[in-house]
């Protein structure tokens, strides 16, 4: 069934002890997110969980969700419905769904009792050096790190699906690919959020030639709601890896369209980085909260060490008891996410490459640690934090999905090309878009980046070399089964999105659609403020300032695609709607 239902059923999925709690959080939502009442595709009240017994799919498009869920009806696992959802995005939201891009996957089998994780991050090329980012100047130019051929990385999202379809599914890559490839050949209907995407990055898109064919009409007009798009391009370069594999774009036709492309704009992948471009099986991070094992991503991704860390921090205080985004509960969430982004500063990068202390990071110890330097009523200004000491060493546009069967797998997707559109450049004859993943690397040590963040010579540029990221699909286990599946987009706020998902379950005890929608904080260390959304009471946004904090209230952050499973097998999927194209629906 879908997320339909009434607001008696807010009150009964909620615990009694949070019925205050639901009633504002509904109130809340109804003012904070008028573009649902006006996406007329979407039906139904959005406050309430999608209810399934058999398998749930949860991603940021309708489309998609349909497809991987007629995989799961047809019999295939959360791998098979994954790789449908994954290439269907690549078609349907162009803006972030990729096969131009990277990402990384969760994959949770509680028959195999394993949590396994596949990195599909891309890669610099052969020819990336250091300094390839700095001006005469000797400062980091941002047009040429974000907007320009060189910011593009080695693309691996082909690549891990194709990995993830071969190990853990039961389908072929060809029966994967129908969908995205009829969509891509016969066009679909043009929801709001699609062309209001493309009309806000219509400048940049423009620049560029084989953009302008793709994403606007041959008069230069732009699409509209109820238009059919059409992308023939890409339907070509999809039917060319459903018969020929990871080789029919990594080699072949796609390739030397991707090369041309570079030569073009004076970009630096070749044949050679595509043809030994590979994804890596890696072991995820692990920590315990309150009797949860949660499991997420590693490096090259900064989001699981970071979530453990943050955990393990608030493990010691009482937030439950707090109380939901209460101001001493979001004073201390802020304390300890600062602390986790002056780490993530100087510790984090490729593993392939640096000595990263994951265990020291993520152990009880440091945790303690650092909670002893945290004052219950007192903000710490960011310029008094530095990187700590852990133990010796042993976008905003990306897009997260959550999937589970009826087989006991479960599967926690995320995937981007960094900024939405990503460099804005489409591969000519190709038809789509390149990444600009090279800005996640420090161009310059102590510079931050897009997002603010900024990094030391772990993430500095070498060739080879996946970028830091803050990308962060998790899945939570009891007992050995699974219970929570989630992750989302959203750049720096990757990490505290997904946090506060996790929170809001486990300490809170809202249902997962509540969980997924409640108003978010953010604090990344530097600037030195807590953002926080719409939602938040201004009552307690002055007792924080006069904790001493800064408070800056700011767009919406992340989209959170989340699964939870009950004790009896019920799933529960919470589509964000931060998101006007989010959809939950199981059977």
């Amino acid at each position: 069934m879908n997320n339909t239902g009434a607001f008696q059923r807010l009150i009964v999925l909620l615990p009694t002890t949070r019925l205050a709690t639901g009633f504002a959080l509904l109130c809340t939502l109804m003012v904070a997110t008028p573009s649902l009442a006006q996406e007329a595709i979407l039906e139904g009240d959005r406050s309430i969980p999608a209810e399934a017994k058999n398998g749930m799919v949860v991603t940021s498009h309708y489309l998609a969700t349909d497809e991987a869920l007629k995989v799961l009806e047809q019999g295939g696992n959360a791998v098979d419905a994954a790789v449908t959802a994954a290439f269907t995005l690549a078609v349907t939201q162009p803006r972030s769904g990729n096969i131009g891009g990277g990402g990384f996957m969760l994959i949770s089998s509680e028959q195999k009792n394993e949590v396994v994780a596949i990195d599909y991050r891309e890669k610099a090329p052969a020819a990336a050096s250091r300094d390839m980012f700095l001006g005469a100047d000797g400062n980091a130019d941002e047009e040429l790190s974000r907007y320009s051929h060189k910011s593009a990385g080695v693309p691996g999202t082909v690549a891990g699906l194709a990995l993830a379809l071969e190990k853990y599914g039961t389908l072929s890559l060809a029966k994967a690919l129908e969908p995205a490839i009829r969509l891509a050949q016969e066009g679909f209907i043009v929801p709001v959020r699609f062309s209001d995407g493309i009309k806000s990055a219509a400048d940049r898109l423009q620049k560029h030639e084989s953009s302008r064919k793709v994403f606007f009409k041959p008069d230069g007009s732009h699409y509209q709601p109820g238009d059919r798009f059409v992308q023939k391009d890409l339907a070509a370069t999809l039917k060319r890896i459903a018969e020929q594999g990871s080789e029919g774009f990594y080699q072949g036709r796609t390739a030397d369209l991707i090369v041309a492309e570079m030569k073009r704009g004076g970009g630096l992948i070749t044949l050679d980085d595509l043809k030994h471009y590979q994804p890596a099986i890696r072991q995820p991070v692990h920590g315990n909260y309150r009797g949860y094992d949660i499991f997420s991503m590693g490096p090259p991704s900064s989001g699981g060490t970071h979530i453990i860390q943050i955990l393990n921090i608030l493990e010691g205080f009482p937030i439950g008891w707090t109380g939901h985004n209460s101001a001493e509960t979001i004073h201390l969430m802020a304390e300890a996410m600062a602390r986790a982004y002056a780490d993530r500063s100087k510790y984090l990068g490729d593993s392939d490459f640096v000595q990263v202390p994951i265990q020291g990071l993520t152990s009880k110890a440091y945790a303690e640690k650092l909670r002893r330097t945290i004052h219950r009523g007192r903000a710490t200004a960011s310029a008094t934090l530095l990187p700590g000491d852990p133990a010796p060493y042993e976008s905003n546009e990306t897009t997260h999905f959550s999937i589970v069967d009826k087989f006991g797998n479960a599967v926690s997707n995320t995937y981007t090309i960094n900024f939405s559109y990503g460099s804005h450049i489409v591969v000519d004859g190709a038809g789509f878009l390149l990444n600009n993943e090279m800005d996640d690397f420090s161009a310059k040590p102590g510079v931050a980046n897009a997002y603010g963040l900024i990094s030391d010579e772990a993430n500095q540029i070498e060739p080879n070399k996946r970028m830091l990221s803050s990308m962060s699909p998790t899945i939570v286990k009891q007992g050995g089964k699974n219970f929570l599946v989630t992750g989302s987009p959203g750049g720096s706020r990757i990490i505290t999105t997904t946090l506060q998902v996790l929170l809001n379950v486990i300490d809170h005890h809202l249902n997962i659609q509540a969980a997924v929608s409640a108003p978010r904080i953010h604090h990344q260390w530097l600037p030195d403020e807590i953002r926080i959304e719409e939602g938040i009471s201004p009552d307690t946004v002055r007792l924080l300032e006069g904790m001493g904090h800064t408070v800056t209230r700011q767009a919406a952050m992340g989209a959170s695609q989340s699964i939870l499973v009950s004790s009896d097998g019920t799933k529960y999927g919470g589509a964000d709607p931060r998101r006007s194209t989010s959809s939950a629906k199981g059977f």
